[in-house]
């Protein structure tokens, strides 16, 4: 797959990035290689090959699930105009 100018000015007006008219071509070559090497990507046979976090093995850590309070809600509501409960005061705005 390959872009012509068009398209390249296109990318360039979408991605609101100001592109000189002498910069078009450079860019189209720098897409074209781009995709190309994505192309190549592509001719790659990854059957069987396990997904990964790191080229490294390794064990993703992970933490308890727990709900909790933080135990700091006093803390969080004491600069509060008003609150309740440690709960944030506002008024009411819908009826």
């Amino acid at each position: 797959m390959s872009v012509d100018a068009k398209t390249v000015k296109r990318v360039a007006h979408l991605a609101r990035i100001a592109l000189p008219e002498d910069d078009v071509a450079k860019m189209q070559d720098e897409i074209n290689a781009m995709l190309g090497f994505v192309e190549q990507l592509g001719e790659v046979d990854v059957d069987g090959v396990e997904p990964m976090t790191s080229v490294m093995p390794m064990a993703m850590k992970k933490r308890a699930d727990a709900v909790t309070d933080g135990g700091i809600a006093p803390q969080i509501v004491a600069n509060a105009p008003a609150s309740e409960d440690d709960y944030f005061m506002v008024p009411k705005v819908v009826e």
